[in-house]
């Protein structure tokens, strides 16, 4: 990519065809509309199934984890095939490549995780969930947050796409769900379920952030994706993944880490470590005043934590 991206030589766009990621490349195509006074036809959005939308029966930490989320986007920027790859964040691995650079955050939409409920349930909160219902998440973190709230209930495996999910909590595979606010919310479902407090369940790093990769060695492409980035979401969210990176978490750890700013200026970092069963925990805060108050904490966390937290950290 040379200069601005014109009809004749589009910027190309890629992204996973599952709707909600549809709707978050026309957000980032629409901030680069913005950002720099072109039009649509030049831009080219190219979607592609990536191989964690064809696994629904198992646990993507069984299978592979989040590069299921991005290996075929990966594959098509190494090829040449897109210039820029649009993700949710929260499906990214932590550590990348060195040949791909997340040049842009968009601004960060609602962190938090909303509660779904079958008809017929009456709850707007996990405490107000019949005893021994059954709450369907392939998310460690939700799984264990959930257990440490309420032991009494039962979580079953629910995967698929927004749609897919919602489908299945009707169909009684499960009595309730969570699922991101962020992601309700930009296919326009903002009725659907009930928002839990972040100090009931604190959310998972990165949740809520859309971000936009390229190939690090694209510098015209890199200044494209300079002009639409939001500098609060992109510093909050690196401090997420940066105190995941010490921690050593990856898609199997019960992690939850928001870090948010503060009326003064302050940017908080809270985090939780759960153990599987989500019976022990612990629990801390840091302020990011310089680049390794992340990983201050996290060592923090590990050195605090039971043996049930820690070995799910050993390296």
């Amino acid at each position: 990519m040379n200069g601005l991206p014109t009809p004749q030589n589009p910027l190309r766009i890629g992204t996973r065809a599952s709707p909600l990621a549809m709707a978050q490349a026309h957000m980032a195509a629409a901030a680069l509309i913005a950002s720099h006074g072109i039009d649509m036809t030049a831009l080219e959005i190219v979607p592609m199934t990536a191989t964690g939308d064809k696994i629904q029966d198992r646990a993507l930490a069984e299978v592979g984890g989040k590069a299921l989320w991005t290996r075929e986007l990966d594959a098509a920027l190494d090829a040449g095939t897109i210039d820029i790859a649009v993700h949710s964040l929260k499906d990214v691995e932590t550590l990348r490549e060195a040949r791909f650079f997340l040049g842009a955050m968009l601004e960060r939409a609602d962190p938090r995780d909303r509660l779904v409920v079958r008809e017929g349930i009456d709850a707007v909160s996990i405490a107000d969930l019949p005893q021994g219902a059954r709450l369907g998440t392939s998310s460690p973190r939700r799984a264990a947050q959930v257990k440490r709230i309420r032991p009494d209930l039962e979580t079953v495996l629910l995967r698929g796409n927004v749609a897919t999910r919602l489908a299945k909590i009707a169909g009684g595979d499960a009595d309730a769900t969570l699922l991101a606010a962020a992601g309700l919310d930009r296919l326009g479902m903002h009725d659907v379920g009930a928002v839990q407090d972040v100090r009931l369940l604190l959310p998972a790093a990165s949740q809520g952030a859309i971000g936009i990769e390229c190939r690090a060695g694209d510098a015209a492409t890199r200044a494209l994706l300079a002009a639409v980035d939001h500098a609060p979401t992109h510093r909050a969210v690196m401090a997420e993944r940066a105190f995941l990176a010490a921690l050593g978490g990856d898609c199997r750890s019960p992690v939850a880490a928001h870090a948010h700013w503060l009326g003064d200026g302050t940017l908080r970092l809270d985090a939780e470590v759960f153990s599987e069963d989500g019976a022990d925990h612990v629990a801390g805060h840091a302020v990011v005043a310089n680049p390794g108050a992340p990983e201050i904490l996290a060592r923090r966390l590990l050195g605090e934590a039971p043996d049930s937290v820690r070995r799910l950290f050993a390296r």
